[in-house]
């Protein structure tokens, strides 16, 4: 029995016993795990043509703590008092018209039993008025895109035409489900229809917003497309396709390809051999800028993505600008506060308006920052600079001036203009973050076991007194291919806040630094990695910060997995928090929602090298365990499924009798930590440090203790 008023009521105890520890400001208390139900976020960032207004997304947490709502702001950016545009509760993804006079947005509906949310476009004119739809399509649209003359918006659909047709109340459709290919659901949408590829479609935009427009489809068949981009003149659609039926027997592939806006067949326009996206024309419409990641021979785990231009005339192959920068071209860092609603925000390769440089963000050692490239030498220039997370931008018509979304590991993340130095303009967490004692982490380098330099983040109590030694919480991320950096993480503060320290590193595998350091747990994961973890703890120790008696470990996904290695491994953790983890790779290579059919991470199939899966498999090393462990797991987790991972690791130490406690999330997927339901991401932090209170802290909790 989960005696959840209990443990609420220890963790309301320590904070306030914080709160009164000397040397904390008088007018500021500890940040705490509910208050990320009064946390604010801000997405997709778009500045109007004339570089005068910024809109964007505006993301907060229901009334009923149960969910998400969105609606559009706008702000001058000369700077000002941002205006709300529309109330919501599912509005996103503002696009400008080229003139400036009128915004396209998405407006959402609820969920229909059996399907997920679909949105449709609406108009708002910037003089005045209520938004008016534009699309009625049964399937929804997405991705709006207008035309460079403002008559008309591309977008995509899975809409079908027998959609379209109008059948009796009285027919259903059937909900069997006949499965034909490999991959057939998706964490955080189910189960995938491949009878509803997404298509392009155009509809014209009135004069005056009437109403919704009858949208015509441009084009068809078996395959989805995507990332829309209009030449200059209007007259063909330019977009992203994988024309295979089942790709996963092949690498990563996908091409750039044309249509007339007029409709037709397709024509083939470019290809690296590799992944493209983020297209961008050139200012003289004869030149193509995408991000592309270029498979390796032999197959890659990690493919860095490099910056590419090609000639629309088909003269050359795509040259790639950034083959000797060693950085991720398109790359970012996780943290657990991006917008978990609205949209992501993005940003393509910006041309200079003489079309000889590119700017494009990229990741570099834990920062992501804007890169100004030169389309001739390949020369890449920081664009911007700053110990932070550029994490979308959009760009004024002249090139002046940019609107992006900025976060740093103390501020969540605001909307920026940037005009060759930073202007802040938005301040959404301004109030409740005037009331808390926040403090930066500390950034070390640590030498692992073969010299690698392993970067890592440490933060530290707000009251941190360098004359003791503190409790540690080693936290690992996923990705594996991911990374830790400058931007905003609650789970690590309020960790701080109840008294530890917490480690963060970035082990190899990790990305930002280099195609090679990413690349070289390939079939070797988990491995050498762990080895880098145990380097950066044994360095924290070394400099006096740490209690070595007192050191608890977690992470999620990829994090979850070396979390259950790390246990199997070395017994100098008195406890363990594995989130939505892999026990066993021959049931994840069975049950994932992607697969591994290419020797990326395993060399062959469960069948063909057992012993291989064998040997990184955590569960493998089950008989080794003494460490008390908790599992975390949402019940509609796609991507690691609990029956891979944390079912297994439970039942396996419950015969064994370790102490160990799972902790399920009805409803959640793979996102739990950055977009689950607000109520359950706050359940969720209450559980692993009351774990981490009991076994690493010695308190008296007994809400994991059998009645």
């Amino acid at each position: 029995m989960v005696h959840t008023c209990q443990m609420r009521l220890l963790c309301r105890l320590a904070t306030l016993a914080l709160l009164w520890i000397p040397g904390f400001s008088a007018d500021k208390r500890v940040i705490t795990q509910s208050d990320l139900h009064d946390f604010h976020w801000v997405t997709a960032p778009q500045i109007s043509p004339d570089g005068a207004k910024v809109v964007y997304t505006y993301v907060a947490v229901t009334p009923k703590k149960d969910g998400y709502q969105t609606s559009l702001w706008i702000v001058p950016a000369a700077g000002g008092a941002p205006r709300q545009l529309t109330v919501g509760p599912r509005d996103s993804g503002a696009q400008w018209s080229p003139d400036g006079k009128t915004l396209a947005f998405l407006r959402t509906d609820s969920a229909i039993e059996g399907r997920r949310p679909s949105g449709q476009i609406y108009l708002l004119s910037m003089e005045g008025g209520e938004a008016r739809p534009l699309t009625d399509v049964p399937r929804g649209a997405s991705g709006p895109v207008w035309s460079p003359d403002g008559k008309s918006i591309a977008f995509t659909s899975t809409t079908t035409p027998k959609d379209l047709e109008k059948k009796s109340s009285s027919e259903e459709e059937s909900d069997v489900r006949v499965i034909l290919k490999a991959t057939y659901r998706s964490n955080g949408g189910g189960y995938t229809n491949n009878e509803r590829p997404a298509h392009l479609w155009i509809v014209d935009v009135p004069a005056v917003p009437a109403g919704a427009q009858k949208a015509r489809q441009i084009t068809s068949g078996a395959f989805s497309e995507g990332d829309i981009a209009w030449t200059k003149d209007g007259a063909k659609l330019y977009f992203t396709s994988n024309r295979e039926r089942e790709p996963y027997y092949k690498t990563p592939h996908n091409d750039v390809f044309a249509v007339p806006a007029s409709g037709g067949d397709p024509a083939k326009v470019t290809s690296i051999d590799g992944t493209v996206r983020g297209l961008s024309i050139s200012p003289d419409g004869k030149r193509l800028a995408f991000g592309g990641a270029l498979n390796g021979n032999p197959i890659r785990s990690y493919s860095q993505p490099d910056l590419w231009v090609a000639p629309l005339d088909g003269s050359a192959q795509p040259r790639n600008l950034t083959a000797d920068y060693d950085f991720d071209i398109g790359g970012g860092v996780g943290g657990d506060q991006s917008a978990p609603a609205g949209g992501a925000g993005g940003g393509k390769p910006v041309w200079s308006r003489d079309g000889k440089s590119i700017i494009v963000n990229s990741s570099e050692q834990g920062r992501v920052n804007l890169m100004r490239v030169d389309v001739a030498s390949g020369k890449v220039t920081p664009y911007t600079k700053g110990d932070h997370d550029v994490a979308g931008y959009s760009v004024s018509a002249d090139g002046s001036k940019y609107a992006m979304v900025v976060s740093t590991p103390t501020n969540i993340g605001d909307v920026f203009c940037f005009d060759g130095s930073f202007h802040q303009l938005t301040h959404v967490n301004a109030e409740l973050f005037g009331k808390l004692n926040l403090s930066a982490p500390a950034m070390i380098w640590s030498t692992s076991f073969d010299g690698k330099k392993i970067q890592s983040w440490v933060q530290r109590p707000p009251d941190y007194d360098p004359a003791k030694k503190y409790p540690l919480i080693l936290n690992i991320h996923g990705g594996p291919h991911a990374a830790y950096g400058y931007t905003f993480d609650h789970e690590f503060q309020w960790m701080a806040a109840k008294g530890y320290i917490v480690l963060y590193p970035n082990p190899r595998g990790s990305t930002s630094y280099g195609q090679d350091f990413a690349n070289i747990i390939q079939h070797n994961y988990p491995g050498d990695d762990y080895k880098d973890l145990m380097a950066a703890v044994d360095d924290v120790v070394a400099r006096g910060w740490v209690d070595p008696k007192k050191m608890g470990v977690t992470g999620g996904s990829g994090g979850g997995v070396l979390t259950n290695w790390v246990i199997g491994h070395t017994d100098r953790f008195v406890a363990a928090v594995s989130q939505r983890s892999i026990a066993d790779w021959r049931d994840f290579w069975y049950t994932a929602d992607f697969v591994l059919f290419n020797p990326t991470w395993f060399r062959a199939a469960p069948w063909q090298d057992e012993a291989d899966f064998k040997a990184r498999s955590p569960i493998t090393f089950i008989d080794k365990i003494k460490t008390p462990l908790m599992l975390i797991e949402g019940e509609s987790d796609l991507r690691t499924p609990p029956g891979a991972g944390g079912e297994q690791m439970f039942r396996a130490l419950k015969f064994r009798k370790v102490p160990t406690a799972m902790v399920q999330f009805p409803g959640e997927s793979h996102e739990l930590s950055r977009s689950g339901r607000p109520k359950h991401r706050v359940e969720r932090l209450e559980h692993i440090v009351a774990w981490f209170d009991k076994y690493v802290m010695g308190m008296p909790i007994t809400t994991y203790d059998l009645q």
